[in-house]
């Protein structure tokens, strides 16, 4: 069938308005919609997406006000139009998270919050997603339904989603409004509690910091999070102007510091006796207490850790303390990193409290957990809940040590938990190398002893889950050979919190634990053995360069000796003392480094021979090669000095700078590897590389 002459022309129209619109012609793009009602329902690209949801996603503010304001009547038609992926205008906004186009939608048709896309998604739950915390706010008092338009296909709901998206503020937001979320379950089982278990970047036990950051980090003040609240007024009249000041990138940190200085100008131009009403207006006060649950209310008063006189000192402590940081030369950018990491764990801290507080996968009805028929009914409950781990056990396995201590001391029978491997926080612990976890629970007077011999399917106990080496290398050490020390470490530690006969216990497999362990580190020792032959050899090279060059330069006297008495000419001088010296201990120190890495490439490279024997002779190996070093350039110095006029002499110490360099970068290059070979032997319990991770 052809089509007629009135599609024909809409057809037209439609390809010239989105022409218009790709060429950023936008008042002739609403002039035209105007002015032609038929092609406000006109599906104008492949993907079906009309001129109202162009204009949405190229963001552009005023020209969504102006074509809203002009649909009238047919609003609802227009506004209700699906693109190929079921989404409306009110979709995409969300997605964006533009928070003055969801205002004009959502107070236009509030219906369209509760629109599903074709993956069950509505604006809402999109908004959750992505983490736009101001749109989820702004279509938050728009919504009509509170309990049934917020889950996707899968059954996550949007606290889910928030929490997966590692979008932490913003769940802190979602709990507040709907607390009847924190014990939802989705189609795989999952509680918004499991989610966060599984994100072990969010807690502070999982990130590493050097010492001086580390530092830095707790001299930091983090505020809590408290429950915020949408004000319609801001976004009542959408100009679509942009507010704010607009520099380019490269003067972030002078905008980071002019920022200071305003706040502190602030600080001592605040006006003094104000009360805590005044400064909080009646509008934010409600914000915080209405519609909050009872646990956040209580949270919310445990924010207050200061009067509220000390506000302004705390603020000016604050900002001087990160101006202070700024002149030491730490720079803004990593102030900020810190601020901001410190920042996502409080936050995390806070979503856990909320999510572990109001958990009811531990709890029965008449709150009876003393008699051992109640406390079996309250595993099976709480595994029956999650499908195959609790989030104890997801916490214990990611190294989350903050969730496993929250949860314990709310919970103790947690403890009791098993997967469907029969494998308990200990043996999921141990399984993946979670020294912090582990620590954790020998600490903890109130578990017993068996907890620590729990069997697997398998009959695997916690030693033989130690012996196994996985696919990956979870240690925070760079070389086969440390990682082979560190799992030798690792199996002596577990060992020692084990009972004897557990050591010749077999499994299934009529394996023991010492046999488990050399079978699995076999390709480990070798990756481990070529390491260390491949670095002894490289170190023998130079270890023998300077030993010969300090025999020939300890036989060679600068000035020669005098006829008559054999003595050196320069013995009276303070250089040639130096050159003797230093020669000597070159000599002295190639030799001994030649010596230990000789001793290293004659190995027998036995797994144990990794545990402290090989890595001690590496390391003084190194030690000496670096004294020889170091030796051999102030030998070559000291004897040069002679040989200098005296009026070339102020010239010489640049060359001898230069001369210096190649031994130098050697030296700096093997650094590292000094500094990790100290760590590993001092170090008594290996520490976890979060980095990578084997789920």
């Amino acid at each position: 069938m052809e089509p007629t002459v009135v599609e024909v022309e809409v057809e037209v129209e439609a390809d010239d308005l989105f022409e218009r619109a790709m060429r950023g012609q936008w008042d002739e793009f609403v002039e035209a919609y105007k002015t032609d009602p038929s092609i406000r329902e006109a599906r104008i690209t492949k993907s079906g997406d009309t001129a109202l949801h162009i204009a949405v996603s190229y963001g552009e503010i005023h020209v969504v006000v102006k074509l809203v304001e002009s649909l009238g009547e047919n609003a609802t038609n227009v506004l209700e139009i699906k693109n190929d992926k079921g989404n409306t205008v009110l979709h995409l906004a969300a997605t964006l998270g533009n928070v003055d186009i969801c205002h004009c939608i959502a107070s236009k048709l509030p219906n369209l919050i509760a629109s599903c896309n074709k993956e069950d998604e509505t604006p809402l739950f999109l908004a959750a997603h992505q983490g736009k915390k101001e749109a989820f706010l702004c279509l938050n008092i728009f919504s009509e339904e509170k309990d049934t338009s917020y889950r996707n296909r899968n059954g996550d709901t949007i606290l889910h989603a928030a929490i997966s998206g590692e979008c932490l503020s913003l769940a802190f937001q979602i709990i507040q409004y709907y607390p009847n979320l924190v014990n939802s379950v989705n189609a795989k089982g999952q509680t918004p509690l499991h989610i966060l278990a599984s994100k072990p970047n969010a807690f502070q036990s999982s990130s590493r910091l050097r010492p001086f950051y580390h530092i830095i980090y707790h001299c930091m003040f983090v505020d809590k999070l408290k429950k915020e609240k949408y004000d319609p007024k801001a976004h009542s009249n959408n100009s679509g102007s942009k507010t704010g000041l607009n520099f380019p990138p490269n003067y972030e940190a002078c905008m980071a510091f002019f920022r200071i200085i305003e706040s502190w100008i602030r600080v001592f131009t605040k006006p003094q006796g104000k009360t805590k009403d005044e400064e909080n207006p009646p509008q934010q006060k409600s914000s915080i207490s209405e519609g909050a649950s009872s646990s956040a209310k209580k949270k919310i008063g445990e924010n207050e850790l200061y009067p509220p006189n000390c506000a302004t000192f705390l603020l000016f402590l604050k900002l001087t303390i990160k101006a202070l940081l700024i002149i030491l030369g730490v720079g803004i950018l990593r102030i900020n990193k810190i601020i901001e990491k410190k920042e996502r764990h409080t936050c995390a801290n806070q979503i856990m409290n909320e999510l572990v507080d109001s958990a009811s996968a531990y709890k029965n009805k008449d709150n009876e957990c003393n008699s051992k028929e109640n406390r079996t009914l309250v595993k099976e409950k709480a595994q029956q809940s999650c499908g195959e781990e609790t989030p104890l056990l997801i916490a214990a396995k990611m190294g989350v040590a903050e969730m496993v201590e929250k949860i314990l001391d709310k919970f103790p029978v947690a403890v009791q938990d098993m997967n469907s491997e029969n494998k308990n926080i200990v043996l999921l612990a141990v399984e993946n190398r979670q020294t912090g976890i582990y620590q954790l629970l020998m600490n903890r007077k109130i578990l017993g002893d068996s907890v620590f011999r729990q069997l697997d399917k398998q009959r695997n106990s916690a030693l033989h889950l130690a012996a196994t080496f996985g696919e990956y290398r979870p240690w925070l050490i760079p070389g086969a050979a440390l990682q082979m020390q560190w799992e030798i470490k690792w199996y002596r530690f577990v060992k020692k919190s084990m009972p004897p006969h557990f050591f010749v216990r077999c499994n299934d497999k009529d394996e023991t634990p010492k046999e488990i362990f050399t079978n699995t580190h076999k390709e480990l020792i070798k990756e481990g053995r070529e390491w260390l032959t491949k670095t002894s050899e490289s170190c023998s090279v130079v270890a023998a360069l300077i030993a010969t060059v300090a025999y020939a330069t300890s036989a060679t006297i600068p000035g020669g000796v005098s006829q008559g008495s054999g003595k050196p000419v320069f013995e009276d001088k303070i250089q040639f003392q130096i050159f003797a010296i230093s020669s000597l201990v070159a000599l002295c120190f190639s030799v001994t480094a030649l010596v230990f890495f000789l001793a290293i490439l004659t190995s027998r490279y036995e797994e144990y021979d990794f545990a402290m024997d090989l890595p001690k002779k590496l390391l003084l190996g190194l030690t000496s090669l670096f004294t020889s070093i170091a030796s051999i350039l102030i030998s070559f110095c000291s004897g040069h000095f002679f040989i200098i006029k005296d009026e070339l002499r102020s010239a010489a110490y640049p060359i001898y700078a230069v001369t210096c360099l190649p031994m130098t970068f050697f030296a700096i290059v093997q650094l590292p590897l000094y500094f990790d070979l100290i760590w590993a032997i001092i170090k008594k319990v290996p520490q976890r590389s979060y980095k990578k991770t084997s789920h």
